[in-house]
This record gives C-alpha cells, structure tokens and sequence, in this order.
C-alpha cells in the first residue's frame, strides 16, 4: 500500500497549471536518442584517433633556422582534445565548437594533406561520427522540450520571486576561478622568462660550431638532470653545451651557440619553459571547463527567469543515497517510473540579488520588490509560518518512516537534457522553491546498462534533502546538555585547500623578487583578508544551541543568538545562513562544499545543523535545558592563522 503523496496547498498552483500525466512523460522518454549516439562511442573514437595522430606526427627538430620555444597555439590545439572529450559528455555544443578547433588546428599544423593520410582519415572520421551523434542527441533534446511545452499547454507562468534571486554557476566560477589564476600566472611566468632570455640574446656573442659528439646523461657536467652535453668545435676551441634533444644533433651538425653573462645555450634550443607549459595546461583544461559549465549554466537560468515559462505538475521524490531530485509523473502515486532528475539547492527570496544585475522582471524599479524590510510584515510573516507548521503537524501527525515522502510540486521550465529548472513544493504549510544546480538529466539506461551490467538507475535518498521539520523532530530527543555543531572533515579539507592556496600564493609573489609597490603585493593584500576569513571559519565554525539561544562562532567572534532573535536557518551551497529578526542575515561561510559531500554520500555537518536548528526553533521542547558553557561556545580561530600567515611570510622573506 503506497503513502499518499504530500499535497501542494491549493493557492501555490497558477490557474491553467496542467499535470505532466504518464502518458505525456512516456512518450518524452521514448524520445531518446539512439543507442550508437551515446557519448562513450564518441569519446572512444576521437580519443583513439587523437592518440594516433599523436603517435604518428613527431614533433620536428629544433634548429637555428626555427627554434623549440613558446608555441602556445599548439597548447591551445593540445588542450582542445581533453576539452573536446568532456564537452562530447556534458557540452554537446560547446564539443562540436572544439570538434571544429581540432580540425582546424590540425589543417593549420599539417596542411590539408594531413587530414589524407591514414591518422588524419581516422581523426576526420572520428570527429564526423561524433558531430552526427551530437546533432542527433541536440535534436532529440530539442523534441523533448516541444513534448514538454505541448504537455503543458499554452498559458505561461512566472517563476516564483525567490527562483528569481537565485544565481546559478557560482559553485563552478568558484572552481574556474583559482584554476584560470594559476594558468594566468604559469603564463605570466613564461613570458616573464622567454623576455629574460630575449634581453641576453640580444647582447650575447654567436658562435657558429660543428658537434663533435654527445656525452649522454650530463648530470657529472652539472647539467640540469636529465639533460645531455655536446661537444661542439669552433675553430681551436672546444664548447659544451646543453640539450634536450640529442639526437637532433649527430656529429657533423653544424650549430649557433650563444654565450654571455657566464651563459652558453644553443640557439636553437632558447629557454626550457615546458614546466609552465604543463601548468598552463594542467589548470586551464579544467578550469576552462568549470567556467563553461557555469556560462551555460548561467545563460540558460538567466533565459528561464525572462518572462513566463511553462509549468508542469508533477510528483517528486529525494534520492535515498545520492543528492538527487527525482521527478515522477503527476498520476504515477507509486513513483514507478522515474522521468528525470537532477540536483538542486533551495532558494530564498532574499537571497543576493539576481545574476548580472537582474533581478525579477517586475522589480526594476527599485531591488526591492522581493524582499519584506519592514520590521512589522517581516514578524508577522514568521509568526504566520509559525502557526501555518503547528496546524500541519497537529493535522499530519510525526511519521518516522525511512524513505523521503512523495511530494506534488510544480517544475517550472520545460525539461529536456541539459535544461534548468525550478520547484515549487511546500515544507510545513509554507512554500518552498528548489533551483536546479546541475542540468536536466533524463532517468533511463545509463553507462552500465549500455555495456549490459546493470538495470534501470532507481531513486536514491538525497543524504542533505531538507526534510520537513516534523520528519527532523521525529528523530530528536530532548537533551539536557547544550547541542553543537561545528567543522567536519569536509570543511577542514577547504580550509586546507585555501591554506595551501594562501601559501603558495605568498611564496609566489615574495618569491617574484618584485618591488614591494606592485599589482602582485597588491593582489596579495587584498586576498589574504579575505583568505584569512575563509580559512579561520572553515576550521573553526561552530553553533552551540543551549536554553537561551545559539552560540555562532565565525572567524573573528563569538555571537549571541537569543531564539527570539532567529528567524530560520539554511544550508545553501558552502553557507550556513541563520535569519534573524529585522532582516538581518548572520552567514558562515565557507563551511564545506556542500554539493560534493552530498554526491560522496555523507551527511554535512552544516546541513545537519541548518536542519536541527530549524526544529529546534520550531519545537522549544526539544531545546536543550542547560547553558553552554565557555568552553562549549567555541573560539574564533582568525587571530590563530593571523599568527600563522604572518610566521610564514617571514619564513619566505628569510629563505629567499
């Protein structure tokens, strides 16, 4: 006997709102693409091929005529491949842009006649078999938004005000951007050097030799690891000199030597910059890729807010072990026949404004038209919330059952692969809006049941979902003593992650050998405050719940939170937010990366406590009855890396 589905109160639903009934779903997910245009066909074919291509076109000697230097076109054709091969899975559009690059790429290194022979055959093909299959997969995508938007009538809605405040991508411009800082700066470096070496050549003596032979490992010569020695005759003089390239270079070969300053290279070998060329690449793929995902991600959320969208009624499920939402026909009660999912973050109203300076298309006027900021409206819409859970919980009664419940919702947004979507559920009486943070995905085969080792993918309990206050309060038992919640391994891991970070950022620009009035110093000024901050809370936030409120520690204190003070409490993203009365907003953050601890099956430290606050502020009798004592409040630990940053800096400036 299956539990009825939660019901979404009746004001929540736009008139004309049709559901999304199985009929509709199974003919969108009968519009799949086809089998031989799954990614993993693509992938395994343009991978071989870039790799025979690579095997078969050596790179071409270094000599005086054209020296091995900088080639940061060809970097930019060798990072296209990686890049091409994750867009083939996540980016279809943005593959068939790299798919073009590496075609042009290679016709501008070889000439036309190197897409003729056997590897160039093989790598044309390779990208023709994938460009077809991205079409196909692009136009059934496109056949599922139209069976969507037919499923859902002609009437448009606009989304809900706190859909509209919510800024996707942040998460992977988070990421994007310390990854493209660091290839930006591997870049830097490499200019800065083949400058370096520029200025010495300009002034440095040529001699014109004949290479006498090759001495192998030069490591007893004082040569750089690895490197080799020639021996090299000019006249009555003898030179050796280092190479990477021996055999380029058999007896008999005649070379340019450049020697000054106590320096001696070939001309034909400048400067080694391939340590900056591998960071280059090592960050830019990835961070390239991120700052995509977000740009797409952005764009299209950003095109969701613009005007009415379609809305569907449908059930909705969270997983049992992972952090998705699942999404059910609106007449399919026992949640049978998964349609599609998706991961997704609640949103509030108030919440930072909107993505480039937009807010909701009817708040133009003044920003304002979201939020509640008079004091008197702001309690009463509390209270009235308040009393809205007490009436659910006397009606619905406290259920412990172990799967999330079945709850009916409006998807606002027509689904297809690689859409952006919001939800519109309630929690307690009171409306809840979910945004999706990962793009549309539909439930069907997967990789497993591709290669024959696996069944249709089920549902799975999303381990951070936020449950309903009444589902959190069945698990609690009143405590005498204070409750506290503080850093878990995850948030430790950014903190050290942003420590490392501070770190090696120091070492880089004291390193640098710069003036101390640079844009370096600068940058370093300016970030440490803000690293400092975000690394003291990542180690050390803690909220401590006792009779009289929550102890908040964050980077720099210790706050006092009466529970006539707090509002509510959420756990959005790396943020725990409590909500205060006045509008006020008391956020820590960072406090882990909330939608990786998810997908790593564990339950967050912060959306644990995001949860068992919102109980404990909704049933004052789970609320413990003791004080917290001074020791139990926690200790800002800013000061603490203040100390440390600074013993750091000062061991640099002593090394270098």
């Amino acid at each position: 006997m299956s539990t009825p589905a939660l019901p979404l109160p009746p004001e929540l639903v736009p008139a004309g709102v049709r559901p999304w009934r199985s009929a509709d779903t199974g003919r969108w997910l009968a519009a799949a693409p086809a089998r031989w245009a799954h990614p993993l066909w693509s992938f395994l074919a343009l991978l071989a091929a870039a790799m025979w291509c690579t095997a078969a076109a050596p790179p071409p000697p270094c000599t005086t005529a054209e020296p091995c230097g900088a080639d940061w076109w060809g970097l930019a054709f060798t990072a296209a491949v990686p890049l091409t091969l994750y867009w083939v899975w996540r980016q279809p559009r943005w593959a068939l842009a790299g798919l073009g690059a590496i075609l042009v790429g290679t016709a501008a290194e070889e000439g036309l006649a190197g897409l003729l022979d056997p590897p160039g055959l093989a790598l044309s093909a390779a990208a023709a078999w994938t460009a077809t299959a991205l079409l196909h997969r692009l136009a059934a995508a496109e056949r599922r938004r139209r069976y969507a938007e037919r499923a859902a009538g002609p009437a448009g809605h606009p989304l809900p005000a706190a859909a509209r405040t919510f800024r996707r991508g942040r998460f992977s411009f988070g990421l994007a951007a310390p990854l493209l800082a660091v290839a930006g700066f591997g870049l830097w470096q490499a200019e800065e050097g083949i400058g370096a070496y520029e200025r010495w050549a300009a002034g440095a003596e040529r001699i014109t030799a004949t290479v006498t032979g090759a001495d192998g490992d030069g490591e007893d010569d004082g040569a750089d690891g690895g490197a080799s020695v020639l021996t090299a005759g000019a006249g009555n003089r003898t030179y050796r000199v280092e190479t990477g390239h021996p055999e380029d270079y058999p007896p008999g070969t005649a070379v340019e030597l450049l020697s000054g300053g106590g320096r001696l290279l070939l001309a034909s070998e400048p400067y080694d910059i391939l340590g900056w060329e591998l960071l280059v690449l090592a960050a830019g793929v990835p961070g390239v890729a991120f700052a995509a995902n977000g740009a797409v991600g952005r764009r299209r959320s950003v095109r969701l807010r613009r005007g009415r969208v379609p809305v569907l009624r449908v059930l909705v499920r969270e997983g049992q072990e992972d952090a998705r939402t699942w999404v059910y026909a609106a007449d399919d009660l026992t949640a049978a026949t998964p349609v599609l999912h998706f991961h997704s973050l609640h949103s509030f109203e108030d919440e930072d404004g909107g993505e480039d300076g937009e807010g909701s298309g009817d708040d133009a006027g003044g920003g304002d038209g979201v939020n509640l900021t008079a004091e008197d409206l702001a309690e009463a819409k509390r209270e009235l919330g308040r009393e809205l859970r007490e009436i659910a919980d006397a009606c619905r009664g406290t259920g412990t059952g172990s799967a999330p419940p079945l709850r009916e919702a409006l998807l606002f947004g027509a689904p297809y692969p690689g859409a952006e979507v919001a939800l519109l559920t309630a929690d307690g009486g009171e409306p809840a809006v979910e945004c999706s943070v990962t793009p549309v995905k539909p439930a069907g085969p997967g990789l497993r049941d591709l290669l024959g080792a696996g069944s249709r993918p089920r549902p799975r309990k999303r381990a951070n979902a936020r449950r309903p206050v009444e589902e959190a309060a069945a698990a609690m038992a009143p405590a005498d003593g204070p409750r506290s919640w503080s850093a878990d391994s995850g948030s430790r891991a950014v903190g050290l992650f942003l420590l490392v970070l501070e770190g090696g950022f120091t070492w880089a620009v004291l390193g640098d050998g710069s003036s101390w009035v640079s844009w370096q110093t600068l940058v370093l000024v300016l970030g440490l405050r803000w690293l400092i901050g975000s690394v003291s809370t990542a180690f050390g936030w803690r909220v401590t719940a006792d009779r009289g409120g929550l102890w908040v520690t964050g980077a720099w204190r210790v706050r006092r939170v009466p529970w006539e003070r707090l509002g509510g409490a959420e756990h959005t993203a790396d943020r725990l937010r409590l909500r205060l009365s006045g509008d006020e907003v008391l956020d820590l953050s960072p406090v882990g990366v909330g939608l990786l601890g998810r997908r790593a099956g564990g339950r967050t430290s912060a959306a644990r406590a995001a949860e068992e606050i919102r109980v404990l502020l909704y049933r004052p009798g789970l609320r413990p009855a003791g004080d917290a004592a001074p020791a139990e409040q926690g200790m800002p630990l800013g000061p603490v890396v203040v100390v440390l940053s600074a013993l750091w800096t000062a061991a640099v400036l002593l090394l270098l």
